[in-house]
């Protein structure tokens, strides 16, 4: 079967595949653009095979809200290059991938890939394949979470970090614009801050301990006497405290008084009952190690 120009044009305009790809992929296909679709998506899982041992560290963080408020999601799908994070196709698969966690719960990445991609019909896994083919690097769902409650959420510098603040209170509370404005304040203090746990309760004893055994021996190095180094690990802890725990740390925007006050106040204001339950903050390549370019080599080999 003969194809034409058209063709080769609709198949691109149907995959985002670049036109060589589409021509070959018709030729594959004796011009049948079903087949060809097929053939496409074929090359699409070898070329994320091949792509396998790249360095995937940048991308974005996509967020998903319920219209409720009720259900919310943060996952993190990297790519090669910050370049990517930019292009609107790739955006739009995060969101999709985003709120097929939100809708769906599942347990980890591996049943999220196997699951039906929001407003698609085919599997996450085969739309992950899709976009790789179509964009050119290793791109990866790295991880998600998701909560049920009373959720806020919050993107920042365009998805290199995303909060989730999942708030104890009622549903007629949580309805008012001032209690969703004071957990988008928490949100950004968050992002800002980038606190490890939740309150005191939170730290597990034996972190703190490791702590105090740090602290004790730096105060012993400094040349304080056993007795006076213990009285300045007990202060350094309570600072500790303030660094680490969300409720303990001055409020970025009014440091006079901390986040718990900031909450307990909003929550007198409201005249209901209002906490944070809990909390997560993704950070895009966090502990992930970074693609090093050398573009003096790369321009230097294309000379050649």
């Amino acid at each position: 079967m003969a194809f034409t120009a058209k063709d080769v044009a609709l198949l691109r305009e149907k995959t985002g595949c670049g036109m060589m790809d589409c021509k070959k992929a018709l030729t594959e296909s004796d011009g049948d653009m079903e087949k060809a679709i097929e053939y496409l998506r074929e090359k699409g899982i070898a070329a994320a095979e091949k792509k396998a041992s790249r360095i995937a560290a940048e991308g974005i963080i996509g967020s998903y809200v319920s219209e409720d408020g009720k259900v919310a999601a943060l996952v993190e799908v990297n790519s090669e290059t910050d370049f990517v994070a930019k292009n609107a196709g790739f955006q739009e698969f995060v969101k999709a991938v985003a709120a097929t966690v939100g809708k769906n719960a599942p347990a980890d990445v591996e049943a999220l890939g196997a699951m039906t991609i929001d407003g698609g019909d085919m599997t996450v896994t085969d739309a992950l394949r899709e976009k790789i083919l179509t964009i050119g690097e290793k791109l990866t769902i790295r991880r998600f979470v998701r909560y049920e409650g009373h959720v806020v959420t919050y993107i920042h510098g365009g998805g290199t970090i995303g909060v989730m603040v999942n708030l104890d209170t009622d549903d007629a509370t949580f309805a008012k614009q001032d209690c969703v404005l004071m957990a988008k304040d928490v949100a950004m203090q968050i992002a800002a801050m980038s606190p490890t746990f939740l309150d005191k309760a939170s730290v597990p004893a034996e972190f703190i301990e490791k702590e105090k055994e740090i602290l004790l021996a730096q105060a012993i190095n400094e040349g304080k006497p056993q007795n006076i180094a213990e009285k300045m690990v007990m202060g350094r802890i309570a600072k500790y405290y303030k660094d680490i725990c969300l409720l303990e740390q001055a409020f970025v925007k009014n440091d006079e008084i901390n986040v718990d006050t900031f909450i307990k106040n909003t929550a007198k204001e409201l005249g209901a009952a209002v906490s944070v339950k809990e909390f997560v903050r993704l950070e895009k390549g966090e502990g992930l190690e970074k693609r090093e370019d050398n573009f003096a080599a790369e321009v230097a080999g294309m000379v050649k």
